[in-house]
């Protein structure tokens, strides 16, 4: 029996490529570099208020601040946002990309900013970041929640010039739906190894799977399923049917079409036709892959997408797995990339 679809089986095997940063496992804290300044405030987030799967409104967000932040006290500085992945958390993924470390890299290239990593956990292992009444609406939480506060508590420079949006994984896919819905509050996106770029299907057998996992047992489904547990919460909520609160994709023995349905209207390669201003919108536009993660067809396909359309982006790939790589090139790749394209001032 297929317990998930061939699509989301493929981005489970590229997401286990490395456990720490793929799953809730605790990755080493990392040194801090003499200047560098970490702070890990608890965000509010109105929008997530009233969620139905309980999950807090009070969010940890990881804060690396640059050199000369403590030092120059009229200096505001560019902001990168930056999205974890699926069932980890954003200070393990702070952890693991080794963040304070790259900020201060970047200030020796004589390029300085603020990087912020919000904690997107769920009770299903992750946000999606969509906009769903189960889970809350993450997607508002990081374009409008999220950058409220830190314009508000730190020295930015608060307009869209400022302020960049990355993620890895299920980040990268969050990079992409968020930067759809909200290109007024970002100039420049990059997406590191998006998953769930194509539309999900699923078949009789693997939906009934899906609606079959007792609600307190999500934790021992198996990472493909909570993945998938995850993403139908995220995409096809129902405030009527509890625990899960979810339509799930079968209806009288048969796939429900319209659920599927839903869940392509979250799927950015699905988005990118009726988001195309949006998406011209921005400076600049970044995506990688590495030549040896299950996910490179899916992010070739929104690359050529993106091309069919005449929509201006950076694209690569790299020899590397889901997430072999993917420290270093935040350091050496993306935040060049936002160097180029952000205000200084």
């Amino acid at each position: 029996m297929k317990m998930f679809s061939r699509s989301l089986a493929i981005a489970a095997l590229a997401l286990l490529a490395v456990p720490a940063a793929a799953q809730n496992i605790t990755a080493p804290e990392p040194p801090v570099p003499a200047g560098i300044t970490v702070e890990a405030p608890m965000v509010p987030g109105p929008s997530l208020a009233g969620n139905l799967e309980g999950n807090s409104t009070k969010r940890e967000v990881m804060v690396v601040l640059p050199p000369s932040y403590a030092k120059d006290k009229n200096k505001r500085y560019r902001v990168v946002y930056y999205l974890h992945g699926f069932a980890i958390s954003g200070r393990n993924f702070y952890n693991f990309m080794h963040v304070p470390e790259a900020v201060a890299h970047s200030a020796e290239r004589g390029e300085e900013f603020i990087v912020v990593i919000p904690d997107t956990l769920t009770k299903m292992g992750g946000s999606m970041y969509s906009s769903s009444v189960t889970t809350g609406d993450f997607r508002a939480f990081v374009a409008k929640d999220l950058v409220s506060y830190i314009d508000s508590h730190y020295r930015t420079i608060a307009n869209r010039g400022g302020r960049g949006l990355a993620g890895h994984s299920m980040g990268g896919y969050g990079t992409w739906v968020v930067g759809m819905t909200y290109p007024e509050t970002f100039a420049a996106i990059y997406a590191q190894s998006a998953c769930c770029v194509s539309p999900r299907t699923e078949t009789v057998e693997s939906a009934q799977a899906m609606a079959n996992v007792p609600y307190a047992d999500v934790d021992q489904a198996g990472f493909g399923m909570r993945a998938g547990l995850a993403s139908a919460v995220a995409w096809a909520p129902n405030p009527k049917k509890p625990p899960y609160y979810v339509d799930f994709p079968i209806s009288d023995g048969k796939v429900d079409n319209l659920v599927i349905a839903k869940w392509a209207n979250n799927s950015p390669l699905a988005m990118v036709p009726s988001h195309i201003p949006a998406l011209s919108s921005f400076r600049a536009i970044g995506a990688d892959v590495g030549t040896k993660d299950g996910l490179i067809k899916d992010d070739t396909m929104i690359h050529e997408e993106l091309e069919q359309f005449g929509i201006k982006h950076d694209w690569a790939t790299y020899e590397g797995t889901h997430t072999d790589k993917i420290g270093q090139r935040f350091d050496e790749v993306v935040l060049p990339f936002f160097a180029k394209h952000l205000d200084k001032k």
